[in-house]
């Protein structure tokens, strides 16, 4: 099926394509507001019944959005991975920067995942893509946990360590003037936090 504009022709694959990278565009350079069907339509050069034929509305889009945003979560947490020492340490610490890396250089894809109510969390696309990005860390988790039924609360400790860590990171990108968190790395919070919360047995915690 092909749909045509004045403007632009698509292929069926291609237009999906055309106006997912244009909600993209929307969202880099206005933020979450300056998305709406109308504007993808027009910036991705087809008409304006597409964006909702093919996705269903905006939530459709919405949704295929934070599915790219963690796919492309899981590959910056895996190339830091890949690159990273052996040592149980180096490799936790590889994805958490993977994770931060992937905030940094993709802002308001990064607020849309963990902000919005509006995408379908149910989507199986969407919850594959989410659901490995909670394997990879917790696999990282694994070597620190002290048995099995830890393991979730030491993952969501970390989860919460380095998200935390990627907000403050955006709020004083977005103010000028002195943030402690200018002067202080992740690796340094990472190497002052870890010890203490997940290598003490279960009785010290």
């Amino acid at each position: 099926m092909s749909i045509k504009t004045k403007k632009n022709s698509h292929h069926h694959g291609h237009l999906r394509e055309a106006i997912i990278e244009a909600a993209l565009k929307l969202i880099n350079e206005g933020g979450l507001g300056a998305l709406s069907l109308r504007k993808c339509a027009a910036l991705a050069g087809v008409s304006h019944a597409a964006p909702a034929h093919h996705f269903g509305g905006l939530a459709g889009i919405l949704t295929a959005l934070v599915t790219i945003g963690f796919e492309r979560l899981n590959q910056s947490m895996a190339a830091d991975l890949e690159h990273a020492n052996p040592n149980s340490y180096a490799q936790l610490l590889a994805i958490c920067e993977g994770y931060l890396t992937f905030a940094e250089t993709n802002e308001a894809l990064f607020e849309l995942m963990f902000t919005s109510s509006v995408p379908d969390f149910s989507d199986p696309a969407l919850q594959k893509a989410s659901g490995t990005a909670f394997e990879i860390l917790a696999k990282g988790c694994l070597p620190f946990a002290d048995n099995p039924d830890h393991l979730q609360t030491l993952q969501i400790r970390i989860w919460s360590l380095v998200h935390g860590f990627a907000d403050l990171s955006r709020g004083h990108r977005a103010r000028p003037g002195y943030h402690p968190i200018r002067t202080t790395t992740f690796a340094d919070v990472f190497s002052n936090v870890i010890p203490n919360i997940v290598m003490l047995p279960p009785e010290n915690k």
